[in-house]
């Protein structure tokens, strides 16, 4: 950071080194030339910026004409991303929890792009992420940035540490899952000191194989508790509720659901019924600033 930098510039250098993709990077950049201090002594930093500048665009013309831009994933509402070493199974794993076919062999860096499935659980709709591994060429830290939950995918125990380095100044705010897989090779002595050793780490972890399918339904279960989000479930005046529910951040109340739905939603919303932990009773007539709480059912009532 430049001395006597504006307050304008340290909010465009912390977007471009919290940016995910390119396009936001070079976006920040743009903003930390316009705000960047005008003194001489800031003429290093302002040709630094430049040159900077300069590669990150040529880079993304370059690869929009030659058709190799990243794949590109809209990030859901609730995302989990799968890392690990190469060989490790998790192309296994998100086969197991999601709808994915992933390509699967037992060869090395068989995963060279992103691999996206649906993990659906208690009516939620997850998105998950195999990224190639860790040391691949391939590997997209930007969607290690997006994540709201990491799973670590291992075979031994000093692997967390060489994958937690690797990603140590990428996503702090994303809970962790450690997955130690391929767990049908121990018998049940070996597993107990294994879960023992992870629980005196104070790790969150589970232990899997996708071979008889031992840990999957517990890896399914700490995934959904990862999120802090509300699930709001709604219905139409006279019919059932909807299986999927809308996701929302803590402390949302119907206005936001509304608008959640549909933009501008609210507007034509005059109240609100609600059934569920944030109601005194059932089908309790509630306004637009009623705060909702998770597994609530909302009927909206418009004009």
């Amino acid at each position: 950071m430049p001395i006597n930098a504006s307050p304008e510039y340290v909010n465009a250098e912390s977007e471009y080194y919290e940016a995910s993709t390119d396009e936001e990077r070079l976006r920040a950049l743009e903003q930390m030339l316009k705000t960047m201090p005008t003194h001489k002594g800031a003429e290093n930093l302002r040709k630094n910026l430049r040159t900077r500048y300069k590669k990150l665009k040529q880079d993304l013309t370059k690869s929009k004409k030659a058709g190799k831009g990243k794949k590109g994933i809209k990030k859901a509402d609730m995302q989990v991303v799968i890392l690990g070493l190469t060989n490790s199974g998790k192309s296994s794993i998100l086969k197991s929890l999601t709808n994915a076919e992933p390509k699967i062999a037992s060869y090395g860096f068989t995963t060279t792009e992103p691999e996206i499935g649906t993990l659906n659980y208690e009516g939620c709709n997850i998105q998950i992420i195999d990224l190639p591994p860790i040391a691949s060429e391939h590997f997209d830290k930007g969607l290690v940035n997006s994540a709201d939950t990491l799973i670590l995918v291992i075979e031994k125990i000093d692997e967390i540490k060489n994958i937690k380095k690797s990603i140590e100044k990428l996503n702090k705010k994303a809970k962790e899952i450690i997955v130690f897989n391929k767990i049908d090779n121990y018998d049940n002595n070996t597993k107990r000191k294994i879960s023992e050793t992870l629980k005196s780490k104070k790790h969150n972890f589970v232990l899997t194989s996708t071979i008889n399918n031992e840990g999957i339904e517990d890896l399914k279960k700490k995934i959904l508790e990862s999120f802090n989000v509300l699930r709001i479930y709604t219905r139409k005046p006279g019919k059932r509720q909807d299986n999927v529910p809308v996701i929302m951040k803590p402390n949302s109340n119907i206005k936001q659901v509304a608008e959640k739905i549909l933009h501008g939603y609210s507007k034509k919303v005059k109240y609100a019924k609600i059934t569920g932990p944030s109601s005194k009773f059932s089908n309790q007539k509630v306004g637009l600033k009623h705060k909702v709480k998770d597994r609530d059912v909302v009927e909206f009532i418009t004009d």
